[in-house]
């Protein structure tokens, strides 16, 4: 039985996790030397490597001077916290990464306070030490007043650190001499992180995360916390809610490398994957067949926000998706529950509608852009905070806000902030930028981001975690423009748009087919205005062709999935389908608009 680490890796976005664990595995030898991998090797979906996010977590093992590592890399985004908490059980121990020149952000907080109350043991990286202008020592110091402050133990504050740049693949002791490899972090590892404390008696292990695979079905994984499990033994399930199914393991599998190794038995302490069980959910316990005995299971946070997820029933529908009626959407949202555990889903009193409540607004435009892509076409409504009663007060959650930009734009942004009931806590100088803190209403986050990246010249840097439920603070100023939205259905004319852009500004291209009540644009003005584009110009012996001058048309806006979300009103849906993104009124046609409006 080899000795055994397991860690977790967290820190706050894009402070370099995915980058550390390309290091370690090319430090240990995982790859032959004629194979280039490239970087980020985790980070293996395609919206991952688009928005050069980590959005699940991976398992990673490797050997180091005849101990076994298992690696968990986490998501950095405060919309993912659900994976972090989830996975956090299978560790010992969390290698904390902190940026040299940023220092701990909201989302280090927010992870770091999981693993303190877990009893997890600390290590800390103070990672991209070559930065221009960063402090590697008030870092340090930064890092013991925040553990200080979230209640950590003695044992977890007397933390070992190594400083380093995981770009540059090296880690030292000291910043002020690099060393010309990584091992010094492995080498803590190693003597810091606890071995797994493994007690006698039945197995026992908690499922903390899934995969699937097309030929074995759904594999649960987890880290065995007692006793030994083998290939074909019989097992209980113990569920959530306490009731308890018969099931059987048909393979083991351990991590190794980026892959997975058959075994026929698993010690107790090493990260594991299970394949043949049935019927089972993350949270529920695999124990002993004659005296099951289950395990704490896992408890997540409250989504705080909602969205009306329903069919696309556009005059388009079909056109692009393999997947259009609302079976189709509710299976897909049903096999997503399974997986992602901060996820909800409430059917609504129509068969094709489906509030879907989750973590963000970055964390339901994951799902919808991995379906999307899958060949599904939805419409999305507008995104709205969940309100709770607590105590006959109505409450809303309220999020810590910090931006960080330009020291000469930093009036606008807190100008911006304050009209949507934000409160400043602190601001601070650092070089040429300013990092100010605030508090604000998840109501007041939505759509915040488009207007402070058109206000600094897409300077700002912005980062929210949740922090509790707060009593309602007003009303908050929503999109000020009305929009443009289309009378007829047919073909987008060069010659229309010319002559309508004084009213706004297009979301369309001239040659693009549109439809009745599709939002084409915005309006210069406050209400919505309807307006013709398919029109062409009347041709007659007078006037040809080409004898106007000719069009000089603007580009059309074109809006990111997110952007689209946070822009529509509550009286419009954003058609989402594989290939195109538009914006409608839930109400087609004007008759019906002034019929139902919504005051």
């Amino acid at each position: 039985m080899t000795a055994i680490k397991n860690i977790a890796i967290i820190a706050h976005v894009d402070h370099g996790k995915t980058t550390l664990v390309d290091k370690i595995m090319y430090h240990c030898q995982l790859f032959r030397e004629n194979e280039n991998t490239g970087d980020l090797i985790l980070d293996n979906n395609d919206l991952e490597r688009e928005r050069g996010i980590t959005i699940t977590s991976k398992n990673v093992s490797v050997t180091y001077k005849g101990t076994k590592i298992n690696i968990i890399d986490t998501p950095g985004h405060a919309d993912f916290g659900g994976e972090v908490e989830r996975v956090l059980n299978m560790a010992d121990g969390v290698l904390l990464l902190v940026d040299a020149f940023e220092g701990p952000m909201p989302q280090t907080r927010f992870v770091l306070q999981k693993a303190i109350d877990l009893g997890l043991k600390p290590c800390v990286v103070v990672n991209k030490v070559d930065k221009e202008n960063c402090t590697p020592d008030e870092v340090y110091e930064k890092v013991f007043d925040l553990m200080f402050e979230l209640g950590a133990e003695e044992w977890q504050l007397e933390f070992p650190t190594v400083y380093g740049s995981a770009k540059n693949n090296w880690m030292s002791n000291d910043w002020k001499k690099p060393t010309d490899s990584i091992e010094p972090l492995l080498e803590m590892v190693i003597e810091h992180i606890p071995s797994p404390k493994v007690e006698e008696g039945t197995p026992q292990m908690l499922i903390t995360s899934l995969d699937f695979s097309s030929f074995t079905g759904r594999i649960a994984i987890g880290r065995l916390q007692r006793g030994a499990l083998t290939e074909g033994m019989q097992v209980s399930l113990v569920k959530r809610d306490g009731a308890i199914k018969k099931t059987r393991i048909k393979e083991l599998h351990t991590f190794q490398g980026l892959g997975r190794m058959k075994v026929e038995k698993v010690e107790a302490g090493d990260i594991c994957a299970l394949v043949g069980l049935e019927g089972f959910e993350i949270g529920d316990t695999v124990a002993d067949l004659e005296n099951p005995e289950g395990l704490q299971t896992i408890a997540i946070d409250e989504p705080t926000m909602s969205m009306l997820f329903t069919i696309n029933d556009s005059p388009f529908f079909g056109k692009d998706g393999k997947f259009v009626t609302s079976r189709h959407i509710k299976e897909r949202l049903e096999k997503e529950l399974e997986k992602n555990l901060a996820l909800k889903v409430e059917e609504t009193d129509s068969a094709d509608k489906f509030m879907v409540y989750g973590r963000g607004v970055l964390h339901l435009s994951v799902l919808i852009e991995t379906m999307r892509r899958e060949g599904y076409e939805l419409q999305i409504g507008q995104p709205q905070v969940i309100i709770r009663e607590i105590d006959g007060v109505k409450c809303e959650p309220v999020e810590e806000l910090t931006i960080d930009l330009p020291e000469t734009v930093s009036g606008k942004a807190v100008e911006m902030v304050t009209l949507r009931k934000g409160e400043m806590l602190s601001m601070e100088a650092k070089g040429e930028r300013m990092i100010c803190e605030f508090l604000i209403p998840s109501r007041g986050i939505i759509g915040l981001r488009n207007q402070l990246l058109t206000a600094t010249a897409g300077e700002a840097i912005m980062a929210h975690r949740f922090k509790e439920y707060q009593p309602l603070k007003g009303d908050i100023p929503g999109r000020i423009n009305g929009s443009l939205v289309s009378m007829e259905k047919g073909t987008a004319i060069p010659y229309s748009i010319d002559k309508l852009q004084e009213r706004g500004k297009f979301f369309i291209d001239p040659g693009e087919d549109i439809y009745e009540g599709q939002v084409i644009g915005e309006n210069s003005r406050g209400d919505d205005m309807t307006v013709n584009v398919t029109k062409t110009k009347k041709l007659s012996n007078v006037r040809s062709a080409g004898a106007d001058d000719k069009a000089k048309i603007v580009p059309a806006i074109k809006f990111s999935l997110e952007e689209a979300l946070e822009y529509i009103q509550k009286d419009e849906y954003v058609e989402v389908t594989p290939n195109h993104l538009r914006l409608r009124k839930i109400f087609l046609t004007e008759v019906e608009r002034k019929r139902n409006k919504i005051v």
